[in-house]
C-alpha cells in the first residue's frame, strides 16, 4: 500500500494543495474585481447600450399598440390607404399618447426619416382629443391634415412599425429606402458621412505618418543622449501633457489665422504678400498640423521606450564588419526599432479617428471628423439612433483595421519598452 502525505495537522497533502490554490485564485479575483467593475460599468455597457441604440426602434410599436398589429394586415402595395379600424386605432393610439407625452417624441422619431412627420404629429395630437364619438375616423384625420391621405406616410409607419430597425445604419451610409420601399443612394449632394469616414481615416493615417517622421529623429536623440540630459528632454515632450488640449489648440489658432503669428511674419520676411496670406486654419491643414502636435508624444514615447532597450554594441559590431554608418542603421538599428513604430502607429491612429475636440475648433466644414457629426447627433439633434450607428461603423471599421494591422505586422511584435 502507498503512504498518503498528509501536513502536520494531519489533512492530505493533496487536498491542502487544492485549498491553497483556490484561496490564492479568490484572492487574486477579488484584487482585480474593483478593475473589473469599473471597465465594466464605464466601457462595455456604454459600448453594449450604443450598439442597442443603434437599431432600437421599440418606440413606435409601443406607442402605436393599437395601429400597428392592424397595419401588418395592410397590403401598401395596393395603393390604397389603411381602412377605417386602422384610421380608428390610430385615433385612439394619438389619445393615448397625448396624455402620456409619448405622442411628440413619436414624431420626432420618425421625422428623422420623413421631413414633416414632427408637425403632423403635433397637429394630429392637438385636435384628435377632440374627437369623441364620429361616424369616420379615417374623415376625421384627414380633415385634421390631409398628409393622412397620402399613402407614402402609411408607407413610413408600417416601414418603421418593428421593434428593430435598419434605417440608422442606412443613414449612416447615405442610404434609404424610398416609397416604393427599395434600398437607395441619396443624391450626391446629400451624401455626407461616407465622405466623411473617408476623410477621418484619410487624414488619421497622414497624422499618423507625420508624428512617425516627427517623432523618430526626437526619440532617437533621447535614446542616444546621456540619461541626465535625455530626461530633461523628456519633460519637455511630457510638457504639453500638463498643459489643457483646449489652451494647445487655441493656441494654433493664433498662430495659423490669416492674422497669425506665422502669416505676419511671412509678410514681414517679404515671402507672401498682405493680400496673399496662407488659409491654415478652418481647413483640413489646421487640422493635422493642430493633431500631429497634440499626438506627437503618444509616438515619440513608445519609440524612446523600445529604443533604449537596444544596445550600441549593435552598430558598432555592424561598423567593426564593414558596414557604413547607413547600411548599419538600415540592417540593424532601424529593423529593432519597428516594435515601437507599430505601438506607437496605432495608438496615434486610433486617437486620431476618435478626436473631435480639436477638429471641432481648427478644422472648419473641411476637416471635421464623423466623430464631430457623432458628437452633434448625440448632443445637438438627439438622434442618438444615427449617432449610435455611425459610432458602430466607426467601432466596426476600426476592429477591422486592427486584425489587418495584426495580420500583417503582428499584434505581438508591439513593444512599449
Amino acid at each position: 500500500m502507498t503512504q498518503v502525505l498528509t501536513t502536520a495537522d494531519g489533512v492530505p497533502l493533496k487536498t491542502s494543495l487544492h485549498r491553497t490554490l483556490r484561496r490564492r485564485k479568490i484572492t487574486a479575483l477579488l484584487l482585480v474585481a474593483p478593475l473589473f467593475v469599473f471597465i465594466l460599468i464605464t466601457f462595455l455597457f456604454p459600448i453594449a447600450d450604443m450598439l442597442v441604440r443603434s437599431f432600437d426602434n421599440s418606440l413606435v410599436p409601443n406607442v402605436l399598440h393599437r395601429t400597428v398589429p392592424l397595419l401588418a394586415k395592410w397590403d401598401e402595395k395596393s395603393g390604397q390607404l389603411p381602412g377605417e379600424k386602422v384610421f380608428a386605432a390610430l385615433a385612439q393610439d394619438f389619445k393615448e399618447g397625448q396624455k402620456n407625452f409619448t405622442i411628440n417624441r413619436l414624431g420626432k422619431r420618425l421625422n428623422y426619416e420623413k421631413s414633416g412627420m414632427s408637425s403632423l404629429f403635433r397637429k394630429t395630437a392637438r385636435k384628435v382629443k377632440r374627437l369623441k364619438e364620429v361616424p369616420s375616423y379615417k374623415q376625421a384625420l384627414l380633415k385634421i391634415d390631409k398628409k393622412w391621405g397620402r399613402h407614402d406616410v402609411w408607407f413610413l409607419l408600417k416601414l418603421q412599425s418593428g421593434s428593430v430597425t435598419p434605417t440608422y445604419f442606412y443613414a449612416a451610409v447615405d442610404a434609404h429606402i424610398d416609397d416604393t420601399g427599395k434600398l437607395t443612394m441619396k443624391p450626391e449632394k446629400q451624401q455626407i458621412y461616407l465622405n466623411l469616414f473617408v476623410r477621418t481615416l484619410m487624414l488619421s493615417l497622414l497624422i499618423t505618418v507625420i508624428t512617425i517622421i516627427l517623432g523618430y529623429p526626437v526619440a532617437y536623440l533621447l535614446a542616444t543622449l546621456p540619461t541626465k540630459k535625455s530626461n530633461l528632454l523628456i519633460i519637455l515632450v511630457l510638457l504639453p501633457f500638463w498643459t489643457s488640449l483646449l489652451v494647445r489648440t487655441s493656441a494654433w489658432i493664433a498662430l495659423l489665422q490669416r492674422e497669425g503669428v506665422i502669416n505676419d511674419l511671412l509678410v514681414w520676411m517679404n515671402i507672401i504678400s498682405t493680400d496673399n496670406r496662407l488659409q491654415m486654419i478652418h481647413n483640413q491643414i489646421g487640422t493635422v498640423v493642430a493633431m500631429s502636435h497634440v499626438l506627437l508624444p503618444f509616438m515619440v514615447l513608445p519609440l524612446f521606450s523600445v529604443m533604449k532597450t537596444i544596445p550600441p554594441s549593435y552598430m558598432r559590431a555592424a561598423q567593426s564588419m564593414g558596414a557604413t554608418p547607413y547600411l548599419a542603421f538600415a540592417r540593424i538599428y532601424f529593423p529593432n526599432t519597428i516594435p515601437g513604430i507599430g505601438a506607437g502607429s496605432i495608438l496615434v491612429f486610433i486617437l486620431a479617428i476618435g478626436y473631435y475636440i480639436t477638429p471641432a475648433l481648427v478644422g472648419g466644414t473641411q476637416g471635421t471628423f464623423i466623430s464631430n457629426f457623432i458628437a452633434y447627433h448625440i448632443s445637438n439633434s438627439l438622434n442618438w439612433g444615427l449617432g449610435a450607428a455611425l459610432g458602430a461603423i466607426l467601432l466596426a471599421i476600426v476592429l477591422v483595421l486592427y486584425v489587418i494591422y495584426d495580420k500583417m505586422v503582428g499584434i505581438n511584435n508591439m513593444k512599449l519598452g
